[in-house]
C-alpha cells in the first residue's frame, strides 16, 4: 500500500462495453470481461483499461455483463452468452462461486479463462488459468491500518459490503478484522471484533447489499443517526461516493452536526481509482481516507495476461495489482508520493 497525500465517468451497454477497433492485424484477438454488473465505475474503468492495453497489440477487449444489482443468476447467463460468442478468452468477476461452477462454468474448458477483482473459491479454483486484481486479505488489511492509524485508540465499527457471497469483499471484511484484532490465526480471521485492542462490531454490522449510491447513503445515514454513535465506517467499494456532490449534499448536513457535538465518525473507502471530484470530500473532512484498487491497471493487467496464456507462454497462478491510500492528513512515520 502506497500513502499519497490528498492532491470519469463512462456509459456501458447491456452485452455489449467498451469495445475498441483494432488496430491492422493479420488475425486480432478479442477478449472479455465478464463483470457483476457493467454500470458500476470499477468495471467501466477496468474495461478501459483491457480495451487500451488490446489496441496496443491489435487486438479488443469488451465488457459484458448485465445493468444494475449485481446477482449470480444474471452473471451466469452472461456468463453463458459470453462462452457462446467464441472469444479468445475472458476475465471473469466472480458474484457466486459454487453456483457459477456448477453452471455455465462447466464449459470452461472450451475458453480461456481468468479471473479479475474477484476469484473463484479455492474448491473451484481449477476452473481458471490465473487471477488478476488485489490481494484481498491484504487489502483488507491496509483498511485496518488506516482505521488504526485515525483510531488508534479503537472504536465502534461497521462495514459496508455488497453481497454477502461477494469472495472479494468476504476476503476485505476478513483482513479487516485481522489487522485489528492483531491475530493473524485464520480459524479466527471472519471472528466479529469484540472488544480486542479497543474493536468492536455492533450485532447489525456489517451491512449488507450496499452496493449503489442510494442503498449506501441510506444506510450510511442510519448509522450516524444511531444513538450508539458508530465512530469508524469503512466501505468495501466506491458506492457512498459514486457521485461525490450527491454524497456531499446528502451527509454535509449531518456530518457538520456531529462535527459540533464533538463526534465526528472515521470514514474510509475503498474506491476504484482517485479522481479529481472526490478530493474535496478529503479537504472538507466529509471522507478521512481513501484506499484505491487501481482498477483500470486490473484491466490492462487481465488483458496481458489473457494474451500470454493464447500464446502458450507461461503465467503466474496469480498477479496483484497494488494499491494506494489517500488521506488529508499524512501522519510523519508514512511515507508519502507526490
Amino acid at each position: 500500500m502506497k500513502i499519497l497525500r490528498s492532491s470519469r465517468f463512462i456509459a456501458a451497454g447491456l452485452l455489449c462495453g467498451l469495445l475498441v477497433t483494432p488496430l491492422a492485424s493479420a488475425d486480432p484477438l478479442q477478449f472479455a470481461l465478464v463483470a457483476k454488473r457493467i454500470d458500476h465505475y470499477f468495471f467501466i474503468s477496468a474495461a478501459k483499461g483491457c480495451a487500451e492495453a488490446a489496441q496496443a497489440q491489435g487486438d479488443t477487449c469488451l465488457l459484458l455483463g448485465a445493468s444494475g444489482a449485481s446477482h449470480f443468476r444474471r452473471q451466469n447467463k452472461a456468463l453463458e452468452q459470453a462462452f457462446a460468442r467464441g472469444l479468445d478468452g475472458i476475465a471473469l468477476s466472480v458474484t457466486h462461486s459454487k453456483w457459477l461452477a456448477n453452471h455455465a462454468l462447466k464449459r470452461a474448458n472450451k475458453t480461456l479463462l481468468i479471473t479479475f477483482d474477484s476469484d473463484l473459491e479455492p474448491a473451484e479454483q481449477h476452473l481458471r488459468k490465473g487471477y488478476v486484481g488485489l490481494d484481498n486479505l491484504a487489502f483488507g488489511r491496509q483498511l485496518g491500518m488506516l482505521a488504526q492509524r485515525l483510531r488508534p485508540q479503537g472504536g465502534k465499527l461497521c462495514v459496508l459490503s455488497g453481497s454477502s457471497r461477494d469472495t472479494n469483499h468476504r476476503e476485505r471484511l476478513r483482513g479487516i478484522r485481522q489487522q485489528l484484532r492483531g491475530d493473524q490465526a485464520e480459524s479466527r480471521a471472519a471472528d466479529r471484533l469484540n472488544g480486542q485492542n479497543g474493536w468492536s462490531e455492533p450485532n447489525r454490522c456489517p451491512l449488507y447489499d450496499t452496493d449503489n449510491q442510494e442503498s449506501a447513503l441510506l444506510k450510511l445515514t442510519t448509522l450516524l443517526n444511531s444513538t450508539n454513535q458508530y465512530d469508524t465506517i469503512i466501505s468495501l467499494g466506491s458506492w457512498p461516493v459514486h457521485h461525490a456532490d450527491i454524497y456531499r449534499r446528502q451527509l454535509g448536513p449531518l456530518l457538520a452536526r456531529l462535527k459540533a457535538k464533538g463526534t465526528s465518525p472515521t470514514i474510509i473507502i475503498a474506491i476504484s481509482e482517485f479522481d479529481t471530484a472526490l478530493r474535496p470530500l478529503l479537504e472538507d473532512g466529509l471522507v478521512q481516507a481513501y484506499l484505491s484498487m487501481e482498477s483500470r491497471e486490473i484491466g490492462r493487467q487481465s488483458y496481458r495476461l489473457l494474451k500470454s496464456l493464447v500464446r502458450g507462454e507461461p503465467i503466474p497462478e496469480r498477479i496483484f495489482v497494488d494499491s494506494h491510500a489517500y488521506l488529508s492528513e499524512v501522519p510523519s512515520d508514512i511515507p508519502t508520493e507526490r
